[in-house]
Order: C-alpha cells, then structure tokens, then sequence
C-alpha cells in the first residue's frame, strides 16, 4: 500500500543573471543535507510541506491579490478552499525559514527591504524563532502589520513523488522575482548550500554528475531553460491549466531505480530515505 502524498510548495526564485557578459536570468537552487529524511544531498528549489497554520482561514487576510475562492479554482483537485490558499502562504512560509527570503509587502506597499538595518537583524531573530519552533508564521506577519506577497506567485506545474517512495509529496511549483532587497541564506540545517545558477548550466552539471537533481526538477529546468526572461517566464503562466504529473519509478533486472519523465525518458535515481 503506498503512502499518502502531503500537499507541499516550493517556489523558483530568479534573477537577471549577474555575469555582464551573460543574457538571461538565475534560478536559486537548495541542497539538502545527506542527514535529510528526503531526497539527502540533491538540489531542490526552497519549499515544504503545508502545515496546520498555513490553512487558518484568518490566513487570508494577510494575503494580497489571492483569496480562498480563487486559490480553489486554480487548485481544484485539492480538499478545501484553505488549504488551497494554504499552499501559497506554505510556498512563502517555507522560503522565508529555508533561505531567509521573505515575500510580504509593508504597510506602504513595498516588498519589505530586508537587506537594511534595523529589519534584518529583527526578522532573522524571527526565522530562528521559527526554526526552533518558538514561533508562529501567521503572528509574525500580523504583528509586523506585513501582508504577503502571494500575488507574486504564479502557478507553474505540479508533481506527484512516485508510489514506491516511502516519502511522498503532492508538491505545486510556483515562478517568482526574487525580492531585490533581501539577500538569501540558507539554514544551516536541512540545507547545507545555497547557489544562483542560470537553468542551462544547472542541466549541464546535472549530466556531467556534479549536480544531482531529482526528476521534477530536471524537467523543470528544461522548461526553464526554454525562455530567455524572468517576464516570459511569468507570462507563460497567464491562462495556464496545470496539469499533475505522477512520476513512476521502477526496478530493473540490476536492482537499479529508474524514474522516467512523462515524454518516457529514464532517469537512475536514489529513493528517498525513510
């Protein structure tokens, strides 16, 4: 009997690419511990699971250009109304703990300048109170008077970990600008490294066995790699019907894990931990 899969979101970050002589733009990419219960050492986008508080319905008054309603409609195979919104507010949550990046706007309107003092040292006390569970994200919001950003996200694709997974993730994959004024962190705990890399080169090293990845975020990254702006990124987004993907894995007569993409590809891939 398989597991049952947990509603996750992760969000893809990207900058205009930095290297003068280069076009195009950067993704921000994660990597997970090798003491990680799933997928150990592999690069991944920032992202987790829902939890119980990124569905409070109260959730939706901090959220900007988002409600329950629509999050319903672009989510329409998940359980409720909150936990449709729940995975946007996740998407922010998850980000802000895993890389210290946080998409909320001020009271004036502006996307909060975590890069300037007082503010950074404060909200990295908050991250940490969060991290050591002494925290909760919604009290955080509401009482720095932030709303999120939840308008900067927009839909992308979403992916099923396999059946045979002892680990299991509905995850939905948002695009978004990465704030300007904020600088990403990475935890120290679940990730041990955080890098800036243009989609072409992630899948050049990915083929040349220096940058593992697993599936969804390969064939992400092709996709990716197909646009040569953050802009083109989004606006392929516009009256998009996402469709789930389940990937399957299967075992071949060498004991070998062979995951394959939807256009049939195989893939060798390591299960997640237990």
């Amino acid at each position: 009997m398989s597991v049952k899969p947990k509603d996750a979101a992760t969000i893809i970050l990207m900058r205009n690419n930095r290297d003068p002589d280069s076009r195009g733009f950067e993704v921000l990419m994660v990597l997970r511990s090798s003491r990680s219960k799933f997928v150990p050492g592999l690069y991944v986008f920032p992202g987790g699971g829902l939890d119980e508080e990124d569905c409070l319905p109260e959730m939706e008054n901090l959220c900007a250009g988002m409600d329950r309603k629509q999050a319903l409609h672009m989510l329409d195979d998940i359980s409720s109304p909150e936990k449709a919104l729940g995975v946007w507010t996740a998407g922010i949550r998850e980000t802000f703990e895993e890389v210290g990046l946080l998409m909320a706007y001020t009271k004036e309107g502006d996307v909060i300048p975590l890069d300037s003092e007082p503010l950074k040292e404060r909200f990295l006390s908050h991250r940490r109170s969060l991290l050591d569970g002494k925290s909760d994200f919604y009290d955080i919001i509401r009482d720095e008077g932030l709303t999120l950003a939840t308008d900067k996200l927009h839909y992308f694709s979403h992916w099923i970990t396999p059946l045979l997974s002892p680990i299991r993730y509905d995850v939905r994959f948002f695009v978004a600008k990465a704030p300007s004024n904020q600088k990403a962190l990475h935890d120290g705990i679940e990730l041990t490294r955080h890098v800036w890399i243009t989609p072409e080169k992630a899948l050049e090293r990915f083929h040349e066995q220096t940058f593992d990845m697993v599936l969804p975020t390969v064939i992400t990254m092709e996709e990716l790699a197909g646009y040569e702006t953050i802009e083109d990124v989004i606006r392929s987004t516009e009256g998009k019907k996402v469709q789930s993907t389940l990937t399957k894995v299967v075992i071949d007569e060498n004991e070998v894990l062979l995951e394959y993409a939807p256009d049939g590809r195989a893939f060798k891939v390591r299960p997640p931990s237990a």
